[in-house]
């Protein structure tokens, strides 16, 4: 099927049939993605505010077969936000549908639109003295809505899941502009076909989230946070095991930190403060979260005790109070934006099972330096087998100087977590970047079934061209 441009025609019908304040200027900041890879089409742009009007606007461009490409926080970094190329879209934005429609404490459920931004959806359930714990560091600006249509994850999804596990229901527009009502706060619920899981995840190719019911859980009585040092990631997932046998799902997050990261830090922000004088090899962050007796501090002072007599940590940092805490995930959180100020030639969100991970570190690496005298830094969320496995040029040198060699090294990194039974995108999606290595390296039978769905709901393919799917 043939796209249209958002043209002046199209323009006009949809300002006879909407509020005049819908339909806005073109920004430049809604052209651009976070890593600056691609420039976006300057098509129309809306900004809803109701459910209704989101449900007019997408029935305005199937009529028209004009492409709706939904807008969250813009923070995605697979390019699911822009196009680059083809008719001018309208984009969707839905940063005013972003109120708090309903917090119901005892029920540990609150539902939120699709334009809350995530730190907000946190604060609300602080609020109501409970914990929303889906945590990223985009989490001041990235939106409920889009944290959903990518299944995004983060650094609490070891205890509590990714975006998926911690939505209950969603109020979505279809592509044919029906609105479905989906906000259920049900717990189970064995009505047929599950569409809220086939939402999630979908990037906006399916339709577009609206609102969305959410968990919430109960504070912990007692938090506390170490970084130790380690001195090979197999000892990290020794370590991680051992925690887990003695804390069972009180490990909150466990972080894997590589040295060049530090370095990165030290060379680009320097007021994040590092724990140690002599940078670690490795290290790892980890977060304990109680809720019965004790206290999470003794409980990771006994474990780094432990720890060490069993040789799997040789130092570390038990933060003493909350400023220290917070200390120590600055510098995991800010790890991303110093890979930004230096420049990545190629940058890698993929998983692999928790026995094959140290293999896969040890063999990329071997790869990578036999491509050429790159530098490697390797960090995330260890606990899930989710590695950020990123290549920067040596030291002194431009990234664009190797920038003919980013397609060579991402499909190297790529074809080893495919050999050791990982997958390409663990948490950022498929977006636009990607759509190549799904097609390689994808199920074909998954991949004719998620054609026939998306025929099947968006014929016209209207929703987010180009996106986990070639037109």
């Amino acid at each position: 099927m043939t796209l249209r441009p958002a043209d002046i025609d199209f323009e006009q019908r949809l300002r006879a049939d909407l509020p005049e304040d819908i339909l806005r200027p073109m920004e430049p900041r809604y052209l651009h993605e976070p890593r600056g890879r691609w420039q976006g089409q300057s098509g129309l742009l809306a900004c809803p505010r109701t459910v209704e009007d989101v449900a007019k606007l997408i029935r305005h461009a199937d009529a028209a077969k004009v492409g709706v490409v939904p807008y969250g926080g813009g923070t995605g970094l697979v390019g699911g936000q822009v196009v680059p190329e083809g008719p001018a879209p309208l984009l969707l934005s839905l940063e005013r549908m972003n109120q708090v429609r309903a917090v119901y404490p005892q029920e540990n459920v609150i539902t939120v639109e699709a334009g809350t931004i995530l730190a907000d959806v946190q604060a609300a359930a602080v609020e109501a003295e409970r914990v929303f714990p889906l945590s990223l560091a985009a989490e001041g600006s990235a939106t409920i809505g889009g944290n959903l249509a990518t299944n995004a994850g983060g650094t609490g999804v070891l205890r509590y899941g990714n975006a998926r596990e911690l939505s209950l229901g969603l109020e979505a527009v279809l592509p044919d502009g029906q609105i479905w009502n989906g906000l259920t706060r049900l717990r189970k619920n064995n009505t047929g076909y599950d569409l809220r899981h086939l939402l999630i995840g979908s990037e906006g190719t399916l339709g577009v989230i609206t609102a969305a019911t959410l968990k919430l859980f109960a504070r912990p009585k007692s938090q506390a946070t170490a970084m130790l040092v380690v001195d090979s990631p197999q000892a990290a997932l020794s370590l991680l095991s051992m925690a887990r046998d003695h804390f069972g799902e009180m490990v909150s997050a466990f972080e894997l930190i590589h040295r060049q990261g530090l370095v990165f830090l030290e060379e680009v922000l320097p007021d994040v403060r590092l724990p140690f004088v002599g940078l670690p090899e490795w290290c790892v962050l980890i977060e304990l979260g109680l809720s019965g007796k004790g206290t999470a501090q003794d409980a990771l002072e006994t474990l780094f005790e432990v720890a060490l007599e069993a040789d799997l940590t040789s130092d570390g940092v038990i933060a003493q109070s909350d400023a220290q805490s917070q200390d120590l995930w600055r510098v995991r959180e800010y790890i991303p934006e110093a890979n930004r100020l230096i420049g990545s030639i190629a940058s890698h969100d993929i998983s692999v099972p928790l026995g094959a991970l140290s293999d896969f570190i040890a063999t990329a690496d071997r790869r990578i330096a036999a491509l050429g005298p790159f530098r490697i830094n390797c960090f995330g969320h260890v606990g899930d087998g989710n590695l950020h496995y990123n290549i920067f040029p040596p030291a002194g040198e431009s990234r664009d100087t190797y920038a003919s060699m980013s397609t060579e090294i991402q499909g190297t990194v790529h074809q080893l977590a495919d050999e050791l039974g990982g997958a390409i995108s663990a948490e950022h999606g498929i977006g636009r970047f990607k759509v190549a290595d799904l097609e390689r390296y994808g199920d074909p039978a998954k991949l004719a079934a998620m054609r026939a769905i998306k025929s099947a709901l968006d014929p016209k393919g209207i929703m987010n061209p180009g996106a986990v799917l070639r037109d």
